[in-house]
Parts: C-alpha cells; sequence; structure tokens
C-alpha cells in the first residue's frame, strides 16, 4: 500500500529517507490535501527506469513482428547466440 504523507513530514528528512528504502517504493507527497510530489529511493527510480526500457523493447517487437510477421522460437535464437559467442554446441 502507498504510502501518503503530507508536505510537513518532508522536515524529517532522515525518516523519509529510511521509509523508502525500507518499501522501496514512492511516498507520495500531498499539500493541502492534494497530491504534489513524489519522493523514492534511487535503487526504486532506476528499477522504474530500467521497467520502461524493456517494456519500449517489448513494444518495440510487437510491432516489427504486426509489420513483419517474423517471429523466432527463443530456443532457436539462444543456441544460434551460444554458437555465435562460444563456439561449436
Amino acid at each position: 500500500m502507498p504510502q501518503i504523507r503530507p508536505i510537513t513530514d518532508l522536515r524529517n528528512t532522515t525518516e523519509i529517507s529510511e521509509i523508502c528504502h525500507a518499501k522501496n517504493e514512492p511516498i507520495f507527497i500531498t499539500k493541502n490535501g492534494y497530491g504534489d510530489l513524489v519522493v523514492m529511493s534511487i535503487e526504486a527510480y532506476e528499477s522504474m527506469l530500467s521497467d520502461k526500457e524493456i517494456d519500449k523493447d517489448i513494444e518495440l517487437s510487437e510491432a516489427d513482428y504486426e509489420k513483419n510477421g517474423i517471429a523466432h522460437d527463443a530456443s532457436e535464437v539462444f543456441l544460434s547466440l551460444k554458437r555465435k559467442y562460444f563456439g561449436q554446441i
């Protein structure tokens, strides 16, 4: 469940930092009862960016499949890569 805290809680930076690192999820900060900011650890942010890149790559692959209709079996691709980089297998 997401943490929602008032902006005045940002005065205690140590507590906010500890919560961000312990939960590894963002804290939503409100101002006058409305959403204002999101605070998260660097690890959570980098993970979010990585997930976004993976989603982008999947979308590109799906678009390529729809355009060209070509799909490759994963086991064949891995076998081909093993042969290419590790020699005869």
